[in-house]
């Protein structure tokens, strides 16, 4: 059987005599078959030379006809125009074509309107499937790479939801931008509906249903201090969080994630977007929590993936207390037997507590420096799994430890982004106040609690200076006498 294509501009009377012939042809002949191909004429020229290109061809005519055989595949083998069409027909059918030419110029307008409407058709159906628009930030960092592909495999969205991934960084990355944007697109990820590159920073966060921030600022103590890199971090801020009060969707999710500063990044948007929902920003803490697993699963000799519910608190790329209290281990090869969903406390299967307390917490605090030196696989699964969370609820009972804005759960202090446990449902989250913490933890969680403040009022000072009557605005007065009371007492 031989399957002809017939390609030409819709508007083009010599496409539309061929056409005529080839429907002649497929209703008479039962081993003949023409699959149609119309294009906009201002599309033509640019898709004839992609599939001549694409199949060694060279031809720049319109209608071009070739033919396929169904029982091979490969590429087709190039005919030519009407002219070498009717001369085939008339060769081996005794067929050829009488239409008129007023006559083929009317069927060619014909064409041309028909498919206007069912590009029109089409573009309405897929603006009915409106794919979600996912904006990242200081997006030729490596965490970029590594997560774009983890966004568009349907298993954090859903096998049926489609993204657009809109890449965002200064100029001077545009090429690393354009690069990633093509092999993205060489991928032909199925739920990719687009991806682009932005430079322009008016143009950041349009219609955003997520946005999350990469943005990181380098801490080198030699040449930098702390404040320094807190008013860097704030300054990114002041600029993003406008743009996302004005272009993004009003319920709008912002994750926060990077090497530094993720707890702060995500309390100054909120500083300088109080429109922006509290409850839609949130900052990663995943990365700590699977490293931490990582290191336990080592200590038991058993996969990182049954351990489960390792608590992260306070500033997670700065000071923070990984807590094991609550820690269980599901399949763990003991004396002790049960279900797959029996669990072991932790701190009952590590003997050796002098390991824990010296070791394990020596580890956590060379954790920062390897963050400082992964390629991005990490954070970039840490991030898909909050979303994956966020959209599609966290496994039932499991703790999951993300930065909030705090309401004095814990009776940590309010108005500062404090990691804690929550759990995701319905894609909303809630803080797990019904967890137990000791006095020692609790003394703990108020020490952290004193970097985080001291953070935001070096980050409120640099507003108060450069913007007096915003600061006024968007810094409660209580909150900060409850803030500057509690540094001048040593009450952490």
């Amino acid at each position: 059987m031989a399957k002809w294509v017939l390609a030409g501009k819709a508007n083009c009377p010599c496409y539309a005599k061929a056409e005529l012939l080839a429907d002649y042809l497929q209703a008479n002949l039962p081993n003949f078959r023409v699959h149609k191909i119309t294009q906009h004429p201002d599309k033509w020229e640019q898709w004839l030379h992609d599939i001549c290109e694409k199949n060694g061809w060279e031809y720049r005519q319109s209608p071009i006809i070739w033919r396929e055989l169904l029982d091979r595949g490969g590429k087709g083998l190039l005919l030519g125009g009407v002219n070498d069409f009717l001369e085939y027909a008339q060769h081996y059918y005794g067929v050829t074509s009488m239409k008129l030419s007023e006559e083929l110029l009317d069927i060619a307008e014909e064409n041309l309107q028909a498919h206007s409407e069912i590009e029109k058709e089409e573009e309405e159906i897929k603006s009915l499937i409106k794919p979600l628009q996912i904006w990242i930030t200081s997006a030729s960092a490596p965490i970029c790479y590594q997560l774009i592909p983890l966004l568009a495999n349907g298993e954090v969205f859903g096998m049926t939801t489609e993204i657009s991934i809109h890449l965002l960084d200064t100029d001077q990355f545009k090429e690393v931008l354009c690069g990633i944007v093509m092999e993205a697109e060489d991928m032909a990820l199925p739920l990719l509906r687009s991806i682009s590159e932005h430079t322009e920073i008016d143009e950041a966060f349009i219609q955003a249903d997520i946005i999350i921030v990469l943005d990181d600022v380098l801490l080198n103590r030699e040449v930098q201090s702390l404040e320094y890199c807190i008013r860097e971090v704030s300054k990114i801020c002041q600029v993003y969080a406008p743009l996302i009060e004005k272009n993004a969707k009003s319920d709008v999710r912002v994750i926060s994630s990077g090497k530094t500063f993720v707890n702060l990044k995500a309390m100054m948007i909120m500083t300088y977007g109080p429109s922006i929902k509290p409850e839609n920003v949130i900052a990663v803490a995943t990365s700590w929590e699977s490293a931490a697993k990582a290191m336990l699963a080592r200590k038991l000799s058993m996969n990182a993936a049954g351990v489960k519910d390792v608590i992260v608190w306070g500033n997670i790329t700065g000071s923070n207390y990984i807590d094991l209290s609550h820690a269980k281990l599901y399949g763990y090869d003991c004396a002790i037997w049960g279900p797959a969903d029996f669990p072991h406390p932790l701190l009952n299967k590590i003997y050796d507590s002098e390991w824990i307390h010296s070791e394990f917490l020596s580890a956590q605090s060379s954790l920062s420096s390897r963050f400082c030196h992964y390629v991005g696989m990490l954070p970039a699964h840490a991030v898909a799994t909050v979303l994956r969370y966020w959209y599609h609820s966290s496994p039932p009972g499991e703790i999951v430890s993300v930065g909030i804005l705090s309401k004095g759960q814990f009776c940590i202090l309010e108005g500062i982004v404090f990691s804690m446990p929550v759990r995701f449902q319905n894609g909303n989250w809630e803080v797990m106040t019904e967890l137990e913490i000791n006095e020692m933890t609790q003394e703990v969680l108020g020490r952290l609690a004193h970097e985080l403040v001291q953070e935001k009022l070096i980050a409120l000072k640099e507003i108060k200076e450069m913007h007096p009557y915003a600061a006024e605005k968007i810094t409660s007065k209580k909150f900060l006498h409850q803030e500057m009371e509690a540094l001048s007492t040593g009450s952490f």
